[in-house]
């Protein structure tokens, strides 16, 4: 959520960031000057009566204490009740407007990100690994793994649906063997901490993050939940959701916590299946694993002072970065421009992975900096050493360290063999009990 002083004073500037966005200021502001004009008048004037309220209390006081008739004053002072009734019902109506509209308010692209209206708009920063070259022709996952029997969208399908997977014998093992592999790499090598959250969490949790109100239609909600409050900005504890990623849960944390500065940045990795209803989807990828309703994924989540947020962006990066180099598997990092930046985020990267079956790159993981947007939602602030110096909003970043479901899929077909098998990389072999094979059994 944006700072509403930020709004006011630079309201030009928010306007032409939502333009960059693809978005119409007219149709998220609305009139927002006129909007909080209204509302610092009520307050204005509420503050007022209540001054006069307890002026005319004080005299009230000091008539009858003198013995003198008091009446007049206390009919204006169940005068002013009254007004201060209706004053503070408006004021409360116009502070409900003003969240509402900030909640629907993007974060504000940095100035580096490129201009441009979807991923065809987005800049290659960096290009890794040779791409295989195959003396066959290279398979989709989809024909590997049922070939194999690893995968079943079939069966899958039978038990919940269409974009569900089951996976068999070496294919379930290697899906746990990935996320051995990136915790244990996040952990030891990159000094993570290790965090196994809920898989459901509640109406505020999602809101802090910036999920709720504006992705309700993505989400998987339990039947506790009501959707159509959430909508209205009403946010319960005792409601819940199925998580749509571990970004949710762990960035809430610390949510209405105040940090000390010295344990800044704090950085967690956390394995998590996840949830999505993919609602905005219809049509897209419908073959393989590459969009489902359930997958799982080890994520990154820092904490940062202001000024090291863009630091430590780029070094969360590098770290899901080192994930792919050590599987050898070809990627590229993408800065995503301003239509193709998510709504929390002022700037993202992507990596996308080489898949030869598939003659294309695809994200695995999608590594953002959102500064104190969330921060301010979910109320997550620090505290600078020394004392006197006001909280101030931490700086959040997260990213896949790596979605596992996708590295699977890209090991599959980077790693495809001429008889059909499938070599197991190196680096995951102590994960698969020396396996160095995927072979049909």
């Amino acid at each position: 959520m944006l700072d509403l002083n930020f709004v006011r004073g630079n309201l030009g500037l928010v306007e032409e960031k939502l333009r960059a966005r693809g978005a119409d200021p007219a149709v998220l502001l609305g009139d927002f000057q006129s909007l909080d004009q209204r509302r610092r008048e009520a307050i204005t004037q509420s503050e007022g009566l209540k001054a006069r309220r307890n002026e005319l209390s004080q005299q009230v006081g000091q008539l009858k204490r003198q013995g003198q008739d008091a009446t007049a004053l206390m009919d204006e002072t169940r005068s002013l009740k009254d007004r201060l009734d209706e004053l503070d019902k408006t004021a409360s109506a116009l502070d409900e407007q003003m969240r509402l509209a900030l909640a629907s308010i993007p974060n504000l692209t940095r100035d580096e990100v490129p201009a441009g209206t979807s991923e065809t708009d987005n800049v290659v920063v960096k290009t890794w690994g040779e791409k295989k070259q195959f003396d066959f022709e290279a398979k989709p996952h989809w024909e590997l793994g049922e070939s194999l029997g690893i995968l079943d969208l079939e069966r899958a399908a039978k038990l919940s649906g269409a974009r569900f997977a089951v996976y068999m014998g070496a294919g379930a093992r290697l899906e746990r063997a990935l996320i051995g592999f990136m915790l244990d790499l996040h952990t030891q090598k990159h000094g993570y901490t290790e965090v196994l959250p809920p898989f459901m969490v509640n109406s505020r949790s999602l809101f802090g993050t910036g999920s709720l109100p504006k992705f309700a239609d993505d989400l998987f909600r339990c039947s506790d939940a009501d959707a159509e409050a959430a909508g209205r900005g009403e946010y319960r504890d005792a409601d819940h959701w199925l998580i749509p990623t571990a970004e949710v849960p762990v960035t809430n944390l610390y949510r209405d916590e105040v940090l000390e500065e010295a344990r800044l940045p704090i950085s967690f990795t956390a394995y998590t299946p996840c949830f999505r209803a993919e609602a905005g989807a219809a049509g897209k990828d419908t073959r393989g694993i590459i969009r489902q309703h359930q997958f799982q994924k080890v994520e990154l989540v820092k904490f940062t002072r202001p000024e090291e947020s863009d630091a430590e962006h780029e070094r969360l990066t590098r770290d899901a970065e080192e994930i792919l180099e050590a599987l050898s598997l070809p990627y590229r990092r993408m800065l995503l421009c301003t239509g193709d930046t998510s709504f929390s985020s002022a700037k993202t990267y992507d990596l996308e992975v080489w898949l030869p079956g598939q003659q294309l790159y695809r994200e695995i993981s999608s590594c953002s900096n959102f500064e104190g947007f969330q921060a301010r939602r979910a109320n997550i602030r620090y505290k600078p050493e020394g004392g006197k110096a006001k909280s101030e909003f931490v700086h959040t970043l997260n990213g896949s360290g790596l979605a596992v479901g996708r590295t699977w899929l890209a090991i599959l077909e980077n790693y495809q063999q001429a008889d059909g098998s499938v070599a197991v990389p190196e680096a995951l072999r102590p994960y698969m009990g020396g396996l160095e094979r995927i072979v049909r059994r």
